[in-house]
């Protein structure tokens, strides 16, 4: 659920809104290269999304029967905080979290989706929960940071983090309202398409949002990222009146059935940008559309990820060949061959080399190296970079300080 571009967009978001100099006043000496640590994934500067993107290549590995590496592992339980939440990225995990570290539901909930699925550390997801726990709204859900207006985003990737900690979304309750009570508050009526909106604009008014949609209906349905194919059921709008989280899946999944009807696929919406297919965007829907009506809905703009998006993955790094990971297992597809590309191989070559085949009854890709020159590139879950979608969406004057891709996060 990329959700997944919220914690890229909503860093770099508060960190130039706060500058007081112009980009044009800035030095005209270029930055200098990132400091990978040893045992991430990528080798974008991991700022905004290093526990992001590691979280997603763990989870993608796992579902697939790929060990990952014991150094990777480390590296993503060693950036929580004492409280159990997680920040973007700690650049020293050494040194204690304070105030002035940033922490945030998107990344503490992709970290316990991860852990969950590799099993062995229960301490850290329920110390992780219990921090999610303590940061949910009164409306049941959750925004982007503590104390954030609620998002269907944010709220959905954290209902996927419960479900995968053994909790019942319904069950986690604050001021009378679960999870799913903040969520089909962001879900539009039947007259106005049946998708989710990221959150109310100013006027309380409910906008549709394709990435906003496709995290909703996973967490409508109590699913978290890299769910399997459901039972194959028509996606019909609820119709009128209260719906429940399963009528609200249904109605956000025929939103998106009509949306990639024409194209095969979701256009980017920058303002300002030229359109052009959104991969990720893409790679989500169909994640979702095969979570609530089974293989066959998401068929078409499957096929049409496996013709076009290659390069793209290429450059965006390893949150992207975790995107195409699921999508590809939430429709029974072999990730392995995914249009002539062994996602699987590609995302390893990214990271620290699996465990060996075998493994506590895991199986490691063919020949996994280290980072290979053709898996290396920017880590951006839409090809656009965190800064370019990070300064359109402030010229757009979209949210508060607490962006988070609105996968137009975006992330939808």
């Amino acid at each position: 659920m990329n959700v997944r571009r919220s914690a890229a967009v909503l860093a770099a978001a508060t960190a130039l809104t706060c500058a007081a100099t112009p980009a044009m006043a800035a030095s005209p000496s270029p930055s200098p290269a990132p400091v990978i640590p040893s045992g991430l994934y990528g080798d974008a500067d991991p700022t905004y999304d290093g526990v992001w993107r590691q979280s997603l290549a763990l989870l993608a590995q796992d579902t697939v029967g790929v060990r990952p590496a014991d150094q990777a592992v480390d590296w993503l339980t060693g950036q929580q905080c004492a409280t159990g939440a997680f920040a973007a990225f700690r650049a020293d995990p050494a040194k204690p979290c304070d105030a002035k570290l940033m922490v945030d539901s998107n990344s503490t909930a992709a970290a316990v989706q991860a852990l969950a699925a590799l099993g062995g550390h229960d301490a850290a997801v329920d110390k992780a929960v219990g921090w999610l726990k303590s940061v949910q709204n009164a409306d049941g859900g959750w925004g982007y940071a503590p104390g954030g207006a609620s998002d269907a985003n944010s709220t959905s990737v954290v209902i996927g983090a419960l479900t995968a900690a053994g909790e019942k979304p319904a069950g986690v309750v604050k001021g009378g309202h679960s999870p799913y009570d903040a969520l089909l508050k962001l879900a539009l009526p039947c007259d106005a398409g049946g998708a989710f909106a990221y959150q109310p604009d100013k006027q309380g008014k409910l906008t549709a949002n394709a990435d906003a949609t496709a995290a909703g209906v996973l967490g409508a349905l109590g699913l978290g990222m890299a769910p399997g194919a459901g039972r194959e059921t028509d996606a019909v709008c609820a119709g009128t009146g209260r719906a429940t989280p399963q009528q609200a899946a249904a109605s956000g999944a025929a939103y998106l059935a009509k949306s990639v009807a024409k194209d095969n696929h979701l256009m980017s919406v920058l303002p300002g940008a030229e359109n052009q297919p959104d991969y990720g965007n893409t790679a989500d829907a169909v994640v979702a559309l095969a979570a609530q009506g089974g293989a066959e809905r998401a068929e078409k703009p499957l096929a049409w990820l496996e013709k076009n998006s290659a390069a793209w993955a290429k450059q965006s790094g390893p949150a992207a060949y975790a995107q195409l990971i699921f999508a590809a297992h939430a429709t029974g597809g072999d990730p392995r061959a995914f249009g002539g590309t062994d996602l699987v191989a590609a995302l390893n070559a990214t990271g620290p080399t699996p465990q060996p085949a075998g493994n506590n009854g895991k199986t490691a890709t063919d020949e996994p190296g280290d980072k290979a020159d053709d898996a290396k590139g920017e880590d951006s879950d839409d090809g656009y970079g965190v800064w370019w979608t990070v300064g359109v969406f402030l010229v757009a004057g979209i949210g508060i300080g607490f962006l988070i891709s609105g996968r137009r996060k975006q992330r939808p």
